[in-house]
């Protein structure tokens, strides 16, 4: 049985990136040794969307799946401010029909995408 999902994000300065999903996100972790941290995810869920050409990722020796991480919110206008406060700026809110979303750039110069559900989730569904 599936216990879980193991999220890989791939950083060009990848200490500086943990360093901020500690210390910005506070995300909960375990430290394998030498600075290599796993953190704790909130509940995720997994949509497929049709892609553009080739968005792959080598890893073990075979070509992955690229991915897009989107961090959702309740209230992202809130979570804008409290990044704020830490010395994060997050890109311009843009509205879609499915939500509110923005992007942070991370240490590293890679980005994350923030938003705001405006349909219902796997998360929602399994929290009733």
């Amino acid at each position: 049985m599936i216990a879980g999902a193991h999220f890989l994000l791939y950083s060009k300065d990848p200490e500086a990136d943990r360093a901020f999903f500690k210390t910005v996100l506070e995300f909960p972790s375990v430290d394998l040794g030498d600075g290599w941290l796993i953190f704790a995810l909130p509940p995720a869920e997994l949509a497929v969307h049709p892609g553009d050409g080739e968005f792959v990722q080598m890893h073990a020796e075979r070509s992955m799946l690229g991915g897009v991480l989107y961090l959702m919110c309740d209230d992202l206008s809130k979570v804008i401010s409290m990044l704020k406060t830490k010395g994060v700026d997050c890109a311009t809110p843009v509205e879609a029909e499915w939500g509110t979303s923005t992007s942070v750039r991370l240490p590293s110069g890679g980005e994350i995408g923030l938003y705001q559900p405006a349909h219902p989730t796997m998360v929602e569904a399994r929290s009733t």
